[in-house]
């Protein structure tokens, strides 16, 4: 019997963070190695366009660092399928047949729309590329009739109206697609060393590269309890980035530890910062070395890659010959 097919993605738009690890990575690694799908991932690069269309020069770099992070991380490309976006042409065509049978409505009352266009108020976003994102994004997951979609919470929207989309499609045409259903995940809260929301936007971010200096730096410079200013302070680790972290990085009874250390104000935020900074360390050092082995075997990189496009296209072009002959052109 085949395996049940899943379905994620990534836009390139930069180094990848510790967010992005504990809130799909780690998840993507888990449902490949649970062995009950078959696990597609793919570089998202024509998606990195709806916000960075001015700016293009570094997306193919950041789509070969992308993967190299992934493979870092645990991706296998014998266990799951990964491939580059653009590079799937069929995609472009779906996108364009399904636009022509989506409701504007659908795409103006999508509630991240907005929110996007706020937390990227610097990038003009008036275009038909970032309003219509959805309308490929549904392309990208029923071309490979994907049982279900990873997501948070916060991408809930999305997969609904890819499901509205595909149901439409097979209303007005045949039944082509099944109808994905989204795969939650518990997304933890990591926000980013000045208390915001972990983004390359907003320049707080600690990269899964970060090593050394230049990760005890950062979190060294992580926001704690706003009302604990002297270290004879007792503080409240529950409003504390750098204890969620600790929830994250350190060993239960660590946690317990630091827990009560910091409501007694026995242990103090520099220590606590020091002590997560070597536990990251520790837990990334892996991650590092197989990261330093890919950056010298770029072949390997390649053709990983080459292997990945190959495999969804053969996927893709069977897809798009029921399409043209359910639309009849």
């Amino acid at each position: 019997m085949a395996l049940k097919r899943i379905l994620s993605g990534m836009r390139p738009t930069g180094k990848l963070h510790l967010g992005n690890l504990h809130g799909a990575l780690g998840n993507w690694v888990e449902l490949q190695n649970s062995g009950k799908y078959d696990c597609c991932y793919f570089v998202a690069d024509w998606h990195a366009f709806t916000s960075e269309y001015s700016t293009t020069e570094g997306i193919k770099d950041n789509t070969i660092s992308m993967v190299i992070d992934w493979l870092a991380v645990g991706l296998d490309p014998q266990k799951s399928t990964l491939f580059v976006q653009s590079a799937i042409k069929e995609h472009a065509e779906l996108f364009l047949l399904l636009s022509m049978i989506t409701p504007l409505a659908w795409l103006e009352r999508n509630p991240t729309y907005k929110e996007m266009k706020t937390e990227l108020a610097n990038k003009d976003l008036s275009t038909f590329g970032f309003l219509g994102y959805p309308v490929l994004q549904a392309a990208d997951i029923i071309m490979y009739k994907a049982y279900g979609v990873p997501v948070g919470v916060d991408q809930l929207p999305h997969v609904e109206l890819t499901r509205e989309i595909a149901r439409r499609f097979n209303f007005l045409y045949t039944e082509i697609f099944p109808i994905p259903e989204p795969l939650l995940t518990s997304v933890p809260k990591l926000l980013g060393i000045d208390g915001r929301k972990m983004s390359k936007s907003y320049d707080n971010s600690i990269y899964i590269s970060d090593r050394g200096k230049v990760l005890l730096e950062k979190i060294s410079s992580m926001f704690t309890d706003p009302q604990r200013m002297r270290k004879s302070d007792p503080g409240n680790p529950e409003i504390c980035n750098v204890f969620t972290f600790h929830g994250l990085y350190s060993t239960p009874q660590t946690v317990k530890e630091i827990d009560a250390g910091c409501r007694k104000a026995s242990i103090g935020c520099t220590d606590c910062k020091k002590m997560l900074a070597q536990r990251i360390s520790d837990a990334l050092a892996p991650v590092h070395e197989r990261m330093d082995y890919y950056v010298n075997h770029m072949d390997e990189i390649n053709s990983i890659i080459a292997a990945g496009n190959k495999k969804a296209a053969e996927i893709a072009c069977r897809t798009m010959e029921e399409v043209r002959s359910a639309v009849k052109i």
